[in-house]
């Protein structure tokens, strides 16, 4: 699938636009809104940067004993929405790539609760940190049930002034709309934070919405999911800079603003 498909004369429009490869990590499903969805997002955010994209659903079971080099061979990935996955592990796994490569990588809805399980695992080495809708009693849990579900709702999310992503909106306070009924344990929040993935977006009672690791290119978590906004011509500001990320490997996140 790509935003813009080749001209087959080599002479058209887009025959000179940058190709870039996005891997979705996700178990693709056609019925459920934010996997088409994703697709749209990509293809939105593609089109105003004048890119082609070519874009790779990858299957978790399939990610367990992906090699750097397969995993390499995508610009930029993105975790989708849609969990329990079929495999926690390759979802991990995968990320753990992105993280130490500095492959730009933006998770939304269970991508923010996978990326969460895979810093808590490999970088605080709390190698039992577990997803509570694989594990609901394990002994730390750092995703946990919602007291609330929010899956539908819309809701504003405060963002910290200054942080990648509140200048990426270019705004503090924003509205978005969720798919879950799963997030960052409160328990483990300021943790996680104080270990480098920052907390840069609340909601009204303090509980984290919006993660980044402010030192890498790009790489940023969100428990909405930002596809569902996106609009042909008014493509997801996080859409954008996950592409302008992958398309200029040479600048820092600071850079994209």
């Amino acid at each position: 699938m790509t935003a813009a498909p080749p001209d087959p004369s080599g002479s058209g429009p887009n025959s000179d636009a940058q190709t870039l490869t996005v891997g979705v990590i996700g178990d693709f499903q056609a019925d459920f809104p934010p996997h088409p969805a994703t697709d749209s997002a990509l293809e939105e955010a593609a089109a105003a940067l004048a890119l082609r994209l070519d874009v790779r659903w990858l299957s978790t079971p399939g990610l367990v004993a992906a090699g750097p080099e397969t995993l390499a061979e995508h610009d930029a990935l993105l975790c989708a929405p849609g969990s329990p996955y079929h495999s926690l592990d390759g979802a991990v796994h995968a990320i753990r790539f992105a993280r130490e490569h500095d492959r730009p990588l933006l998770g939304t809805c269970g991508g923010f609760q996978h990326m969460v399980i895979e810093y808590a695992r490999n970088v605080l080495g709390i190698v039992e940190a577990q997803h509570a809708e694989y594990d609901p009693y394990a002994s730390e849990l750092f995703i946990s049930e919602l007291t609330c579900s929010l899956a539908g709702q819309t809701m504003s999310i405060g963002l910290e002034p200054g942080s990648l992503v509140a200048d990426l909106y270019g705004e503090d306070e924003v509205t978005e709309q969720y798919y879950c009924n799963f997030g960052l344990n409160p328990a483990h929040q300021e943790r996680l934070d104080e270990a480098g993935f920052r907390v840069v977006g609340k909601d009204q009672d303090g509980e984290a919405r919006v993660l980044e690791l402010p030192d890498l290119r790009f790489y940023v978590a969100t428990l909405f999911v930002p596809q569902l906004k996106s609009r042909p011509g008014a493509p997801h500001p996080l859409l954008v800079a996950l592409l302008k990320a992958a398309a200029r490997p040479a600048d820092r996140a600071r850079q994209l603003r």
